[in-house]
């Protein structure tokens, strides 16, 4: 069973979070000056764990270690060094430090791997200022459009003009960048996000799927009037009909049979108009989103929400409207890996467990090219996207060990 320095693995972890922005730690957003210097960082982190280093056309930093084989695709593993406004110091991070560990003590432990291996830092994971995420996995994966390139923050600067300043080539990425031939696999350590881990009390996670997620403008138009008055008998309002909806959104979402698929609902958004104290709202509009393993319950988790709220709506003189802004489809993990991935943790002596991944990640795009899966390890109280963002150093060292030997275990049964 091969071994990690799991020293090593924690001191670039420190030294990764301290490129932040000192106003609101922990903040790397992509495309600006902490990010930068982060990628600098990490290049020469690459260059000393003995990979070459490049840049692809999606903006994508990747280390590479050959294969002693001929014509193999890449082993790939790797996550994101960016982080949302005010994040923590583990979420995409984990991933990239856990896989550049794995590559260097496979490398110092002279293991000789038939496949190339390559670690990863995909471009812009979280949601960008170009209202995009995944920018650097959805240019493998061929699925960024002209539109999405000519997408512009309000510097007027393009998405496109933005990939090609960290190193890419927009022009080039009219198509996948990444043949299917040229990814074996691709797997990725994360923080789990969320609590099952600790309740089931395992060490190591294997994701099963990666949820879809489906986001919809919902406008709620009723009148707006004096607040002193409109008798409560003629009014209107807009936000009475918005909360009845967010009533049934959680109600519907949290009553689902437990041996249901795996959805949860969100309205985590919502602006009131006119938005004045001694005013009957007129008009609320809201991003609901909802996520599952199973894309046929959030179509039938919509329909039935719809149903629900159109004879509340209609007996107050609301009316609702509603456009679908942006949808991904469930993504389920390569079983082989999951297997391997179950193998690697029995072999470290750790406990595992299967779960579905509520979060989106890189990988969804990956999957349209090569076989994918992901292992979770702890975070303290469930907590992500927030400066308390925690996984203990343990937790860290057991992921980035099992990550390995999955990888040493793929190389062999995909040879």
């Amino acid at each position: 069973m091969i071994t990690i320095n799991a020293d090593r693995l924690w001191s670039r972890i420190e030294a990764l979070s301290r490129f932040t922005d000192p106003a609101r730690p922990w903040t790397r957003r992509a495309f600006d000056v902490q990010f930068a210097q982060g990628r600098a960082w990490l290049a020469e982190e690459f260059k000393a764990a003995g990979l070459s280093v490049e840049v692809d056309a999606g903006g994508n930093l990747i280390g590479r270690a050959p294969g002693t084989g001929h014509g193999l695709g890449a082993l790939v593993a790797g996550s994101h060094l960016d982080t949302v406004p005010a994040g923590g110091r583990f979420d995409g991070m984990l991933g990239l430090l856990a896989a550049l560990e794995a590559a260097q003590s496979i490398r110092e432990q002279k293991v000789s791997l038939v496949h190339p291996l390559e670690v990863v830092d995909f471009l812009a994971e979280e949601p960008s200022d170009f209202g995009i995420s995944c920018i650097g996995s959805r240019s493998w994966a061929g699925v960024l459009t002209a539109l999405d390139l000519a997408r512009s923050v309000p510097s007027n600067v393009t998405l496109a003009s933005a990939i090609d300043s960290v190193g890419g080539s927009a022009e080039r990425l009219g198509k996948a960048i990444r043949t299917q031939d040229s990814v074996s696999a691709y797997v990725e350590l994360h923080i789990e996000q969320g609590l099952v881990l600790a309740e089931r009390k395992a060490e190591i996670g294997v994701v099963t799927a990666i949820v879809g997620i489906r986001r919809h403008e919902v406008t709620v138009k009723g009148r707006a009037d004096h607040a002193g008055t409109t008798p409560m008998s003629l009014r209107r309002d807009a936000l009475v009909g918005a909360a009845g909806f967010i009533r049934e959104v959680e109600e519907l979402a949290r009553l689902r049979p437990a041996e249901s698929a795996y959805l949860v609902a969100t309205v985590g958004k919502i602006s009131v108009e006119p938005n004045a104290v001694n005013a009957v709202p007129g008009s609320v509009t809201m991003i609901l989103e909802t996520r599952s393993t199973d894309e046929a319950a959030l179509l039938q988790f919509e329909q039935e929400l719809w149903r629900r709220i159109e004879d509340e709506l209609d007996l107050r003189g609301l009316r609702l409207t509603r456009s679908l802004l942006s949808q991904t489809l469930p993504t389920g993990c390569s079983p082989l890996i999951q297997r391997t991935i179950e193998e690697a943790s029995m072999a470290a002596g750790f406990r595992s467990t299967r779960l579905p991944s509520g979060a989106g990640h890189d990988g969804v795009f990956v999957a349209r090219i090569a076989p994918m899966g992901m292992i979770f390890v702890p975070c303290r109280e469930g907590r992500s996207h927030t400066p308390e963002e925690w996984a203990e150093p343990g937790d860290c060292a057991n992921g980035a060990r099992v990550l390995a030997e999955t990888l040493i275990l793929l190389d062999k049964s995909l040879a």
